[in-house]
């Protein structure tokens, strides 16, 4: 058994290797992998407890289901991408038992903003490059950009949108609910949530759009609730004094260019996905299966070619999982979701007045927490280890935060 100094020393590499691999996650999933392994080995070498925020049923339920699934599919070893990825849920255990106190989860914090900030700015490059390859005769900046937006650092305009996103969202909960900062921090801060803010807005994925405004929104309400009232004056400001592809991509959302939007086959998907659940409602047809499938589900009615559109998912986090997994596995992950939300508005009803860091982390997590399930309707956005492992990490800093005064006390 390893003496006190054997473990205070892998306990401090735990918590190090732990804050490493929650901030390298914005840049490189094999980082994020290697370090949380890591962490989670100076975890064990320090002798140190094990803890899970109390969603240990959903959560159980859910990887119990997947497995369940994956064995009766008929093609068990199509599903190991799926399982495989069931190792990202280890940062929860890492985060919980490694971070004790809101300092440690402010820095990552905001650690993250300046990762979604310089992630941002990089995409912005890559926008002024793309802005120089359009300018040949014929096509406009609009269809030449919307297949290939920035993706920052990440391989995916929807990862990198997902990401700062929850970013964000910390981000402006804690200037608005965490302990006063000095102006010059203030001012970083601010000018990382607009860098992150342009970021987002240039992506032009709409479901995230959708989903940051409503956790902004939520934000807002309980920050300054006029606020609230103005938001949607400022948006249509915006829009008018925006160049023509920002108001082409917001139009889209109700009158979409059939040629060159998501809407059409979208609506596909979705037909083809009940059409799948109804005929395997209680164990889905597999994991990773949809993509080999798909077409057997296909709605009789819908005439070949298909409209342009990438087929191998339903584009719906809770079809998808309907579809693969069943119904009852579908429905721990909302059982997961909803009681994240529910006990983190339970906790921030029961904090005494004025701003503090268990505050902002709750507020920010329930804010994120929105964010991400509205963004599931449109995207099987928790199936990216990416964004999987930084809602997991925003779950596990809210229930410490839910703990109480002694685990999450305010910086003096």
């Amino acid at each position: 058994m390893p003496d006190k100094a054997v473990k205070d020393k892998a306990m401090l590499a735990a918590v190090g290797l732990t804050f490493a691999a929650c901030v390298a996650v914005l840049f490189s999933i094999a980082a994020f992998n290697i370090l949380l392994f890591a962490a989670l080995a100076a975890l064990l070498l320090a002798l140190a407890e094990l803890r899970l925020p109390p969603v240990k049923w959903p959560l159980g339920l859910f990887v119990l289901g997947t497995l369940l699934a994956a064995a009766f599919s008929g093609n068990p070893a199509a599903a190991w991408p799926q399982i495989k990825k069931f190792e990202v849920l280890l940062v929860l255990l890492a985060v919980s038992s490694a971070f004790r106190g809101a300092v440690t989860l402010r820095r990552l914090f905001l650690c993250w903003a300046a990762a979604a900030a310089a992630n941002s700015l990089w995409s912005l490059v890559q926008f002024a490059g793309k802005l120089t390859a359009a300018r040949g005769p014929g096509q406009s900046f609009y269809e030449f950009y919307l297949p290939a937006r920035t993706t920052g650092f990440m391989s995916h305009w929807m990862t990198f949108g997902s990401q700062g996103m929850v970013a964000l969202l910390m981000l402006l909960a804690l200037i608005f609910f965490g302990p006063r900062m000095r102006r010059s921090h203030l001012f970083l801060t601010v000018a990382a949530a607009v860098a992150i803010s342009l970021g987002l807005v240039l992506g032009l994925t709409r479901i995230v759009w959708l989903g940051t405004a409503l956790g902004s929104l939520y934000l807002l309400w309980f920050w300054k609730r006029w606020t609230v009232i103005a938001a949607p004056a400022a948006i249509a400001i915006g829009l008018l004094a925006a160049p023509p592809f920002l108001r082409e991509r917001a139009i889209s959302i109700f009158r979409p260019n059939e040629a060159l939007d998501s809407n059409t086959f979208r609506v596909i998907c979705r037909r083809t996905g009940y059409r799948i659940v109804a005929a395997h409602p209680w164990l889905g047809i597999g994991p990773q299966m949809v993509k080999f499938q798909f077409k057997d589900y296909l709605p009789p009615d819908l005439s070949q070619p298909l409209p342009p559109g990438f087929y191998e998912h339903l584009h719906n986090l809770y079809l998808q999982y309907a579809a693969e997994r069943g119904i009852p596995t579908a429905l721990m992950l909302v059982w997961l979701l909803v009681k994240a939300l529910f006990d983190f508005i339970q906790a921030v009803r029961k904090l005494p007045p004025g701003p503090s860091d268990r505050r902002f982390i709750l507020h920010g997590a329930i804010a994120a927490v929105m964010a991400t399930m509205t963004v599931g309707l449109a995207e099987v956005n928790l199936g990216d280890s990416e964004v999987l492992a930084m809602f997991l990490i925003v779950l596990a800093a809210g229930y410490q935060a839910a703990e109480g005064e002694e685990t999450c006390a305010a910086e003096k």
